[in-house]
């Protein structure tokens, strides 16, 4: 039944965390639970990103450094990929359609994680010039997904289906225009985490709501608080 299970999974191009020849070998427990999150954080930067990516640095620091971690690189290319591209998207295509992009793809890891035990960052340069970063990890006995950093903004937000990312000029009253935009439409704010250098600079607010939001909404929204970056996070089942 278990090697029939795997087949199965094989057959589908989806990951088998017990296959040998899969990513350096037989993925272990420690490193397992990180493979979903990766996904979800691959997700969220190409969401994020405003041009095509061009290279990609998977990093990994933490406890982690000590494990084969192959399999982070392989989970980050799905999760890109997996809203981008109209095929489906598996573990064992990932790496193929990078290639076809031109994408250059490292995997780089150490022992340094000041704040977690461990922390996931994907690190990409895109078509424009411009550099992203998104940033999770995992946290208490019941290892809660959570995105921790969108560049150089430090939050603390668990991972759900719908968030809204947004960057404008802090200043007072903002918070209450998305707010109230928000609720006259029938949309549930579920969490909020908003992060600022200083009064007056660059604040990132990223919001976890309740449902999907329509692209009128969201261009009504981004224009009403002149947003230098609006974007919907809508994640996919992985």
């Amino acid at each position: 039944m278990s090697v029939a299970r795997s087949v199965r999974l094989a057959l589908g191009g989806d990951l088998v965390p017990d296959a040998v020849n899969v990513a350096g070998g037989v993925i272990d427990p420690y490193v397992r639970p990180g493979i979903p999150l990766v996904e979800k954080l691959g997700q969220i930067f190409s969401a994020l990103a405003q041009s095509p990516l061009t290279s990609l640095d998977v990093e990994v620091h933490g406890e982690l450094n000590d494990y084969d971690v192959s399999v982070l690189k392989l989970a980050a290319l799905k999760g890109i990929f997996t809203n981008v591209v109209s095929d489906t998207v598996s573990y064992v295509n990932a790496p193929l359609l990078a290639e076809q992009r031109g994408v250059a793809v490292r995997l780089l890891k150490d022992e340094v994680s000041e704040e977690y035990r461990n922390i996931i960052t994907l690190r990409g340069a895109l078509s424009d010039g411009a550099q992203l970063a998104v940033s999770g990890t995992l946290t208490g006995p019941k290892q809660v997904e959570k995105l921790v950093a969108i560049n150089e903004h430090a939050i603390e937000l668990p991972i759900e289906k719908h968030h809204v990312v947004m960057m404008y000029t802090d200043r007072p009253g903002i918070v209450a225009v998305y707010g109230q935009k928000f609720g006259e439409a029938g949309i549930n704010i579920a969490g909020m985490q908003i992060a600022r250098e200083a009064a007056g600079a660059q604040a990132l607010s990223v919001l976890t709501l309740d449902s999907p939001v329509s692209d009128e909404l969201l261009a009504d929204i981004s224009a009403a608080i002149d947003a230098d970056l609006f974007r919907q996070v809508e994640l996919t089942e992985v």
